[in-house]
């Protein structure tokens, strides 16, 4: 990383789900031919950059602090309408975080799984894809800012409403990837075994092995440290085998229940306009003092998505 004698100044920005602060080299903006990340956000309009919609983002509150999550009914629109329904009722409220697996995922919800439901549904029917629909402009999933590097894991990647994606032309389907921050739907073998009553983050190398396996329902925006930071389980897969390993949830809760003054405001790097293609390229190719070779490539889940709190 950066000697410490040549650290000048810090961009106090949340840059995705990790809270990744980016500091800037001395010089490294006179050497550098193009503009850095840092520049472009630094000249961002508000134009670019999006409100989170309070009907589809999550607060998850523990001692520590609060995760925020946003949904994405979009690409999984009946897993999402039941995990509401389930965050309406009281669900997640005094539970527990149940697993933390090194360098893959943190999960949480109901250790012994006695909890009664009151009007969610028991079974729903995992939204492994969607369909795509290029022609209507009212979707959401039609603005895709498609990367242009070569992808292992289908045949087209990118973002849709500031959510990593991919997309398979021939099927005319599009999901969700687990890159670092994503938050899926655990199940067992049969696909409706997961109804989002027990949930999980990514917190490790994105394991993309798992896309179009399981439900993508939405993305950490702030607080992933909270989750990666979690003690890791000494059980299988990462399971916590006492409940005193465990951290408690005080409660999980819909932004748009929460009372305005409680709620945290965040806005996220719109993935539709010029500017963020132009901090793709940026990240593509590192300048500046620092960087001795630029890589002319950069994988899915390497694209930062920008998140600031609003003043």
């Amino acid at each position: 990383m950066y000697a410490k004698k040549k650290i000048v100044t810090v961009l106090a920005l949340m840059l995705s789900t990790s809270g990744v602060v980016f500091a800037q080299t001395k010089n490294a903006s006179a050497k550098a031919s193009k503009p850095s990340m840092s520049d472009i956000l630094k000249a961002s309009q508000a134009s670019d950059w999006r409100l989170l919609n309070p009907e589809n983002t999550l607060y998850l509150d523990m001692e520590k602090g609060r995760v925020v999550i946003e949904l994405a009914p979009e690409f999984a629109p009946k897993n999402v309408a039941n995990i509401k329904a389930l965050v309406k009722e009281g669900y997640f409220d005094g539970l527990a975080m149940i697993r933390s697996h090194d360098n893959y995922v943190a999960q949480w919800g109901d250790p012994g799984e006695k909890r009664e439901f009151k009007n969610a549904a028991k079974e729903v029917e995992g939204e492994f894809t969607v369909k795509l629909n290029k022609h209507d402009k009212q979707d959401k999933q039609a603005t895709f800012t498609q990367l242009p590097d070569v992808d292992g894991y289908a045949p087209q990647v990118g973002h849709a409403n500031s959510f990593a994606a991919a997309r398979d032309p021939k099927t005319q389907t599009t999901w969700l990837t687990h890159c670092y921050g994503a938050i899926g739907v655990a199940r067992g073998n049969e696909t409706n075994s997961g109804n989002g009553s027990s949930l999980y983050a990514v917190t490790g190398h994105a394991p993309r092995n798992l896309d179009r396996n399981i439900t993508v329902v939405g993305r950490v925006r702030q607080g992933i440290e909270l989750l990666s930071s979690l003690p890791r389980g000494t059980g299988a897969l990462g399971f916590y085998e006492k409940a005193e390993e465990r951290t408690p949830i005080k409660s999980v809760r819909l932004a748009s229940d929460v009372p305005e003054g409680e709620r945290t405001k965040l806005e996220v790097f719109r993935t539709d306009t010029a500017n963020f293609k132009a901090l793709v390229e940026a990240q593509r190719n590192r300048e500046g003092e620092w960087y001795k070779f630029a890589a002319n490539h950069i994988e899915l889940c390497n694209v930062p998505i920008p998140v600031r709190v609003v003043k």
